[in-house]
């Protein structure tokens, strides 16, 4: 929902939201790396990043084919009057969407983070100045805010060894990797990744976009941004196809997956055609005993962002039906200019227990926050 909020009075009774919400995801962004990042990295690794850069596993070597319109994917408002980025500035960021939307608790899933580096040394060092960093900034001083274990999932082995790093940290509420990995996310390389997560009791959240080095289509290229944008939902609907027939899910039973920033209403007609395939082939994948719609409803989370607005909006509450109201947990994708306002980003009414659920308490359940 891309809703112009250019002028809208934050401080307005009238729009503060009545009901405490969780936001599962929220982009923060350092003022500089110099000033907030740097402290946390070793001067080998400063001196690195300034002689070489980030270079990515891509296509392209200056980065995404498809630039956002706006400057940083952001809101033409969400840029703070002092003349930091968006999403950088705590304050501005309290006033803005935690204080008026009433947000009880808000993820951070930094991007531009180091996951997807081709030198995986380095990806591990930025990594882990990351995750100081979201401490040092957002959640010693803002208690309703909860970091992301950043990894560099390209290698599952460094990845785990930072999972097991922060394990037990109350600053984190889950792990973070990105959807477009090299290879697919059920493949073993990734596996000691889950394992991590399992042992650290923590979700494993997976956002579209990243830097397989691939095209986001099975056949090349995309022409136009409008393209890349859909595919986020295909791409993602295939990594879970993946960790469904690799035996992700019966090789550790009790790992949380949330798929975020892909959309949600693929998902039941995805698990139909999953489950054919699977009546119809289980003996190249005996390793998979139960239905692949068993195993997504067990272990498999979405977020909200960016909601689907079908006509007649009736048919949103059928899809959810189908996928669960449980299953979804509410996110903005603030400070970004598809922000969903949670003022008018359920389109259909439902009762008060359900709504507060879905707006709030899925999360908190999920989180272990309850």
């Amino acid at each position: 929902m891309n809703i112009q909020v250019l002028n809208r009075p934050s401080d307005s009774a009238k729009n503060k939201a009545k009901m405490a919400i969780a936001d599962c995801d929220i982009h923060p962004s350092p003022k500089s790396m110099e000033i907030e990042i740097y402290p946390f990295l070793e001067k080998r690794w400063q001196d690195y990043l300034e002689s070489y850069g980030f270079i990515y596993r891509q296509g392209f070597p200056n980065g995404p084919a498809f630039p956002k319109g706006q400057p940083d994917a952001a809101r033409r408002d969400s840029y703070p009057p002092n003349g930091a980025k968006p999403g950088a500035d705590l304050d501005f960021m309290r006033a803005q969407h935690l204080d008026p939307n009433n947000v009880q608790l808000g993820i951070l899933n930094p991007l531009k983070s180091g996951q997807g580096l081709q030198n995986g040394d380095f990806a591990g060092a930025y990594c882990r100045a990351v995750n100081h960093w979201q401490i040092a900034e957002w959640t010693s001083k803002e208690p309703r805010l909860k970091a992301s274990v950043m990894v560099p999932f390209e290698d599952g082995v460094t990845s785990a060894k930072e999972i097991d790093h922060w394990a037990g940290d109350p600053n984190f509420a889950q792990v973070l990797l990105l959807s477009r990995t090299a290879e697919p996310l059920g493949q073993r390389k990734y596996w000691p990744i889950y394992e991590a997560a399992c042992r650290a009791n923590l979700p494993v959240g997976i956002h579209a976009f990243g830097y397989g080095g691939t095209p986001v289509t099975g056949g090349g290229w995309p022409s136009f941004y409008i393209e890349e944008m859909v595919g986020h939902a295909e791409n993602t609907q295939s990594l879970l196809a993946s960790m469904v027939f690799e035996g992700v899910f019966e090789r550790f039973p009790t790992l949380k997956v949330i798929l975020i920033e892909a959309g949600f209403a693929w998902l039941p007609a995805l698990k139909w055609r999953l489950d054919k395939i699977w009546e119809r082939n289980r003996a190249e994948i005996p390793h998979v005993t139960r239905p692949p719609s068993e195993l997504i409803r067990e272990h498999v989370w979405l977020t909200t962002q960016p909601m689907e607005e079908p006509e007649p909006k009736e048919q949103l509450l059928d899809t959810i039906g189908w996928i669960g109201w449980d299953k979804l947990l509410f996110a903005t994708d603030y400070p970004h200019w598809d922000f969903d306002d949670p003022a008018r980003a359920l389109p259909v009414k439902i009762d008060k227990a359900t709504k507060e659920d879905f707006f709030l308490n899925n999360a908190l359940d999920l989180f272990g926050l309850r």
